[in-house]
């Protein structure tokens, strides 16, 4: 098969397409033939080592995808060759999402949504998951609930606002100018243009904050949130942030996305029922996999997608 390696730690230039063997599905796995592969930050900060997740290189990037069965391993009788499936497997080891032919666990994959194409599909599993779970699994969002979304037009943001509007929630989300009517488009209750207005401005009392910028949005958004609230971080919150937090009884939630087979069904209903759209900025072919991870550096609105 031809899948995107590298031999080294780096930037974009030690990605290069190389023919690998092909996988076999062990007991409890299927063999997907990948049709489009999601990029995701991750993967750049694992390619140039600042986030060794896959140990000294070569490896195979990328987690996300989107293919067809090819073959089912023993044991697994929920999928059959030729199913179109989609999913995040194996995080945070290596799953090889950026080749022709992926291994994956069957727990850790499900049917593709069927009112979108493998490209939108590729698009949704990571960034798809964590909005998930960090709103449900540890935000445990209600109906009714104000919710802070920073960065609405990221690849988390984007989906996370969808999903709190289709769970009934009020939300508001943080943006820079060019991205607003974006956001809106999103169904925002209220953009804030992080540029010409701090949040901790807005009208506050929220019951949850999302956290995906880093820095000192953690303790910043404490002053947004009511007593008792909850903060979910996808990045590390400092000492000083828990310790306030404590004083007011906010629940701090430090989360890392985690392989979801029923949260992927969930994404793919709520995608089905045309409640949840990923938006996909580029897609680039295999062997521009370097360009690709350049683009994304950009931050572009939504995902950058590679086609297989």
């Amino acid at each position: 098969m031809r899948a995107v390696i590298q031999n080294s730690v780096g930037g974009p230039d030690v990605l290069f397409v190389a023919e690998q063997p092909d996988p076999s599905p062990a007991a409890g796995e299927v063999l997907v033939r990948v049709k489009a592969a999601g990029i995701n930050p991750v993967d750049g900060a694992v390619r140039g080592g600042f986030y060794p997740l896959l140990g000294g290189p070569p490896f195979i990037l990328g987690w996300d995808i989107s293919g067809t069965v090819e073959a089912v391993g023993a044991g697994v009788s929920a999928f059959k060759a030729g199913d179109e499936v989609f999913g995040m497997p194996r995080f945070p080891k290596q799953a090889g999402a950026y080749a022709e032919l992926a291994a994956a666990p069957a727990a850790e994959i499900a049917i593709k949504p069927a009112g979108i194409d493998h490209i939108h599909a590729a698009a949704l599993p990571l960034a798809g998951l964590t909005a998930w779970q960090g709103l449900v699994r540890h935000g445990r969002i209600q109906s009714g609930q104000r919710a802070l979304i920073h960065a609405g037009a990221g690849g988390v943001g984007h989906l996370a606002m969808q999903i709190a509007k289709a769970l009934g929630a009020h939300v508001v989300s943080t943006a820079s100018p060019d991205k607003l009517d974006f956001v809106r488009s999103l169904g925002a209750d209220e953009v804030i243009d992080y540029t010409r207005k701090d949040f901790t401005g807005a009208a506050g009392n929220f019951d949850l904050v999302l956290e995906t910028v880093g820095g000192d949005h953690a303790e910043a958004s404490l002053q947004v949130l009511r007593d008792g609230g909850v903060l979910v971080s996808l990045l590390n919150v400092p000492d000083a942030a828990r310790a306030k937090a404590k004083e007011r009884n906010i629940r701090v939630e430090r989360m890392s996305v985690t392989p979801d087979r029923e949260g992927l069904v969930e994404l793919a209903s709520l995608v089905d029922a045309k409640k949840l759209s990923p938006h996909v900025a580029k897609v680039f072919p295999l062997d521009q996999a370097g360009a690709a991870h350049v683009f994304l550096a950009t931050r572009p609105i939504g995902k950058v997608v590679l086609t297989v």
